[in-house]
């Protein structure tokens, strides 16, 4: 039988988001703690929020998630606890180990909701698991917590991006901007295919010093990292359509001050100029997150489908992997594969693409905020962390 074993539980962390417009700003003060951002400014920045009456839908995605993986899990026969905690918001992390450490549990293996390996993405996660441990060290209560490896090259995720993008270029037509083929464009009496309406790949930008320190000890940086799996979605859909499907990569959320340069082009943009070169239509692909959280419901259903209306240009949005079937069971692959590998049973370490799986545990200097700068804060789940954040078991 499948084990989890030597964990007691798993932990679903996320980021979190507010439930009604009254947690907005305080929410908000939580994500940007220590930058002194005053309130005013916060609010201003809450507006995405408050467009959607104040309530993220993060929090009922990680339900979601939370209820299928278990569900998954108790189908093989694994029936190790899973439970939800959040950096920013309740519940938070830290309230939510010391529940399990009361529970009976000494180990726990965490699974965080983002896909690839930055300093957001995963050293951000591992500081703030390293700082409840030692909140918790000096209350008595003393754990151990891992963190599955990266999983944007995971089969179950790509797979499962896959599938969205396929029903996408379905919903648009097949991909063929309105219709089965095209004129005699060489003169020879033969119709030909229209080539596949354009397919733009968008994640989360991040500081380009931030994009710099994610390659350092990776096999890969996390713009490389979204460059290798968008390759991957757009062959198997192009094979799946009988033509190919001309892709970039493109970039959302952009924030902070205009002197630090973040990862472009916007996507907005990138709408912008595939029209220009002619195209009539287009699908988008939030390869960047595995659900419709704030950044996709209005950066991408708000902001670029205005865009696309006002362009003329026909705009179909993938899905996120959500919920998926091959991405649940991905992730409950990847929650027994790290168990194996503990265990000393050596598993199979599956990946597709290019770069190959990424470590269990992070390298000394992986994911930094910037290259060759050392924040000083403590990082949980690495082989270079400070003896105080790791509990005995």
């Amino acid at each position: 039988m499948p084990s989890l074993s030597p964990y007691d539980a798993v932990l679903l962390l996320s980021f979190g988001g507010p439930e009604k417009p009254e947690d907005v700003v305080p929410f908000l003060r939580n994500v940007t703690a220590g930058r002194g951002i005053p309130d005013e400014r916060l609010a201003e920045v809450g507006e995405h929020y408050y467009h959607f009456g104040g309530r993220s839908p993060i929090n009922d995605q990680n339900k979601a998630l939370l209820a299928a993986l278990q569900a998954d899990l108790a189908g093989r026969g694994v029936d190790t606890p899973v439970v939800w905690g959040n950096r920013n918001w309740d519940p938070f992390l830290t309230d939510t180990l010391r529940e399990l450490h009361a529970s009976g549990a000494r180990r726990v293996l965490t699974l965080v909701t983002s896909a690839y390996g930055s300093y957001s993405g995963c050293r951000q996660y591992r500081e703030n698991i390293a700082a409840s441990l030692a909140a918790l060290a000096a209350e008595g209560r003393e754990l151990e917590v891992d963190k599955v490896r990266a999983y944007f090259n995971h089969p179950g995720f790509v797979a499962a991006n896959v599938e969205a993008v396929a029903a996408a270029y379905e919903r648009l037509g097949d991909g063929d901007g309105g219709g089965d083929s095209e004129g005699d464009a060489a003169g020879d009496g033969r119709r030909r295919p229209r080539p596949a309406a354009p397919l733009v790949f968008v994640t989360h930008s991040i500081p380009t010093p931030m994009e710099v320190g994610s390659g350092v000890e990776t096999a890969a940086s996390y713009s490389a990292q979204h460059l290798d799996v968008a390759g991957l979605v757009a062959k198997e859909v192009g094979e799946r359509l009988g033509r190919p499907v001309p892709w970039e990569l493109a970039y959302c959320s952009r924030s902070g001050t205009a002197v630090t340069p973040w990862l472009e082009p916007d996507v907005s943009r990138t709408l912008t100029a595939l029209h220009a070169d002619g195209a009539e239509a287009a699908v988008v692909a939030p390869i960047g997150f595995i659900s419709d959280h704030m950044e996709v419901i209005y950066d991408l259903d708000v902001e670029a489908r205005e865009t696309a209306d006002e362009l003329g240009l026909r705009m179909e949005r993938a899905a996120t992997v959500g919920t998926a079937p091959e991405f649940v069971a991905g992730l409950a692959d990847l929650l027994l594969e790290r168990a194996a590998s503990v265990r000393g049973d050596a598993p199979e370490r599956v990946a597709v693409g290019a770069l190959g799986p990424w470590r269990d545990v992070c390298r000394p200097g992986c994911c930094r905020l910037r290259a060759g700068v050392d924040s000083g804060v403590p990082a949980a789940c690495q082989d270079d962390a400070p003896a105080d954040t790791r509990a005995a078991v």
